[in-house]
């Protein structure tokens, strides 16, 4: 049986526990959560919490700090999941029904993997995963608009028909990295979007 997130944190904690293993315990916290997806977010932690990616005999505390960014963000998603499922129980009761784009886009990102994909593991947001994912579920939660609700860069959207990951094509930023969630963008971003492909992505 696979060894859940909490306990995969647990033997990061541990001080008892060798390095590497609880090195290799945060790398498989990735598998149950990670935002970016699971090569980004390992980056990311690593670039904030000075954690060389090949490292296999990491700083305990700098191991603890990244989990910690990481349980803190987590418990964000959790905490829009419930707030989620409550608001589609009470909009199904009066009959109203979300788009399908966003049914599409929760249905891939179940459980906040790849909640904001960044396509390139190497290019993605500097802030920490909380505060990004409180902007995205911002965006999500007050319609459509005309920038990214991460780093809100208005034109620097593009459409990427040769994604890594399902969905396989879609609007990414080329300022934060992101791949933007198509229900946060209003048609008219869309259709520019795809009129600004071939832009380099840059790391925000």
């Amino acid at each position: 049986m696979m060894a859940g997130f909490r306990s995969l944190a647990r033997q990061v904690r541990d001080p008892h526990c060798d390095l590497a293993l609880r090195r290799y315990s945060l790398r498989k916290c990735l598998e149950r959560f990670a935002p970016y997806g699971h090569r980004a977010t390992w980056d990311h932690l690593c670039a904030r919490h000075g954690i060389e990616p090949e490292d296999r005999s990491p700083e305990p505390a700098r191991l603890v700090a990244a989990l910690d960014e990481l349980e803190e963000a987590r418990a964000v998603w959790l905490q829009y999941e419930v707030d989620f499922a409550e608001r589609r129980k009470r909009e199904k009761h009066d009959g109203l029904r979300r788009p399908g784009s966003f049914d599409d886009w929760h249905r891939l990102t179940w459980g906040g993997n790849g909640v904001a994909r960044c396509d390139d593991p190497r290019v993605h947001p500097s802030d920490s995963l909380a505060e990004v994912l409180r902007r995205l579920i911002a965006g999500l939660e007050s319609g459509p608009g005309e920038a990214c609700p991460v780093c809100g860069a208005a034109r620097e959207i593009v459409w990427r028909p040769d994604l890594s990951n399902e969905p396989w094509s879609g609007p990414v930023c080329t300022g934060c990295g992101i791949v933007v969630p198509q229900p946060v963008l209003t048609s008219e971003a869309l259709a520019q979007a795809k009129h600004a492909r071939g832009r380099t992505l840059t790391a925000a």
